[in-house]
């Protein structure tokens, strides 16, 4: 089996792969204060409880938007399997289905390349990925597999604690539609604000992204797909017809998709 680990700023997310099929995921919190042997215990204690042997780990895959994480990673799978992980890196960018423009080589984010990988590889076709995650990103790729750019917003979850961490009086609220866009107490006021706000910060900078990458590459907008993940999509997603199609494990599909990529 394969062991993807998408080391993100909040969560780090842990799955097998038994060839395409996710057999066991787990979410745990991303922190640079812990050590790499700490890390191990945590992991072999999931394997355990979900009954999985470590045994079973043949390979293993890593993304991390986090630097301080890679090094502690690493030794969690060498100590797990005997075996350094792939890494998403610029080193291996040359070996994938989409073309990384090489001033955003050494920029671009190995979730974006991750998600860019699977979506380019599934579509085949122009598309925009959006990813709901700590940070709200948009990624366009072109027809034949070019990242033509990147337009990156803090997430809704970081617009909340920083609206709440950052204010005397308002409270920390659910992230989930209010009744209208006139909120009549805090909660729904602030739900208006956030999550109305951010259905169209999403639907006009989509629509924004679609035309200039018409612009740049020739592309008519009708072939433009768009596809969501990250956590938080499922806020928007009800409220919102821009998101043409959602999948949760994009993230991890492109670290399995990329493991083949780059085996051998």
């Amino acid at each position: 089996m394969l062991l993807a680990l998408d080391i993100g700023n909040t969560n780090t997310v842990a799955a097998l792969f038994d060839d395409e099929r996710i057999v066991f995921k787990r979410r745990i919190y991303s922190d640079t204060k812990r050590t790499a042997d700490e890390y191990t215990s945590v992991m072999r204690s999931l394997f355990r409880d979900a009954g999985v042997s470590v045994s079973d780990v043949e390979s293993a895959v890593l993304s991390s938007v986090v630097p301080l994480l890679i090094g502690p990673f690493i030794s969690v799978v060498v100590n797990l399997t005997g075996k350094k992980p792939l890494i998403v890196a610029p080193p291996i960018f040359d070996k994938l289905p989409i073309k990384i423009p090489e001033t955003a080589v050494h920029q671009i984010g190995s979730d974006i390349v991750c998600n860019a990988v699977e979506a380019y590889a599934r579509l085949r076709c122009p598309c925009i990925v959006i990813d709901f995650g700590t940070a709200l990103t948009f990624t366009a790729i072109s027809a034949d597999g070019s990242v033509q750019g990147v337009a990156i917003a803090p997430g809704l979850g970081t617009a909340v604690r920083s609206l709440f961490n950052n204010t005397a009086q308002l409270p920390s609220v659910p992230l989930e539609s209010p009744p209208d866009a006139l909120g009549t107490n805090t909660i729904h006021s602030i739900q208006a604000g956030i999550v109305l706000g951010y259905k169209g910060l999403t639907e006009s900078l989509t629509e924004r992204i679609k035309s200039d990458l018409c612009a740049k590459t020739g592309c008519k907008a009708e072939d433009i797909r768009v596809i969501a993940t990250g956590g938080l999509n499922s806020v928007i997603k009800p409220i919102t017809d821009v998101l043409e199609s959602v999948d949760k494990d994009l993230t991890l599909k492109g670290l399995y998709r990329i493991s083949k990529c780059c085996a051998g």
